[in-house]
């Protein structure tokens, strides 16, 4: 069976290999990467979430694909979808995810891959909606969310309960963008 791949002009989209778990952990231990993420990540988090990364492919036929740039083959983060988390706004929906290594920031990456994602989502996934949460100091984050034709949902804002009470990441904002209507009328 060939590797599932989503290919753009800078970028491919793929699923997760095990070569990818160094250059993950280098950007989970990344301050800036997460600083609104949460604790910097260790290698024992990194085998955790590829692994989950992989079940959600083998289960569902996406994931939050590794981002590989097509120049050097590099793995530079990751991007797609995945279940919306238990106990949030989110729960039972689809949400798209994003995150970049720090040197790739500003390259346009975040923006092409997400808009494969919802692309894929969309020709693939009977989803009438796909989902994004992030902090409300994330103004990269939630700034990309705008500009992909996301619309925030005030009404939705909640305090993740994966994060402990008194952190400042316990607090966070939804956004949501609608499957988009058929183009071409029907006779």
């Amino acid at each position: 069976m060939a590797e599932f791949a989503i290919e753009l002009p800078s970028l491919i989209l793929r699923e997760w290999r095990d070569s990818d778990a160094a250059p993950f952990l280098a950007m989970g231990r990344d301050p800036e990467v997460m600083a609104f993420l949460g604790p910097l990540m260790e290698p024992a988090d990194v085998d955790r979430i590829i692994t989950r990364v992989r079940s959600y492919q083998a289960e569902l036929g996406y994931c939050a694909w590794a981002l590989e740039q097509r120049s050097d083959g590099a793995m530079v983060g990751f991007c797609g979808l995945i279940p919306g988390p238990a106990g949030t706004p989110l729960e039972g929906k689809v949400e798209i995810a994003w995150r970049l290594a720090r040197p790739h920031w500003g390259k346009g990456y975040a923006r092409d891959a997400a808009l494969a994602a919802l692309g894929w989502a969309w020709a693939n996934l009977d989803a009438p909606s796909i989902w994004a949460i992030t902090v409300t100091a994330n103004t990269r984050s939630w700034g990309l969310m705008e500009r992909i034709g996301m619309t925030r949902h005030h009404d939705l804002d909640f305090d993740h309960p994966a994060v402990p009470d008194g952190d400042p990441l316990k607090r966070h904002i939804t956004w949501s963008i609608d499957r988009p209507a058929q183009s071409g009328a029907t006779p």
